[in-house]
């Protein structure tokens, strides 16, 4: 689940909350909205976390290349 995913679901989430006041047999919209409301706010705090780690581990790794030299062997230029 991403950024916009969750964004999704949260928003979903306040509408089927807030407004609206339809009722449906068997199920409570409300209720409903509570919880893609939570699972929306879950799945950003993962999204954000990953991407956190991935942005730090990228920037741990250019530094290591940055570092390092490497050496060729000079072309040979007889044709």
């Amino acid at each position: 689940m991403y950024i916009g995913t969750s964004i999704l679901l949260i928003a979903l989430g306040a509408i089927l909350k807030y407004a609206v006041t339809a009722t449906a047999a068997g199920i409570d919209i409300q209720t409903a909205g509570v919880i893609l409301m939570v699972v929306g706010v879950v799945g950003l705090v993962i999204s954000l976390a990953v991407m956190t780690v991935w942005s730090d581990r990228r920037q741990r790794d250019d530094t290591r290349d940055r570092d390092r030299v490497i050496e060729r062997d000079r072309p040979v230029r007889g044709y």
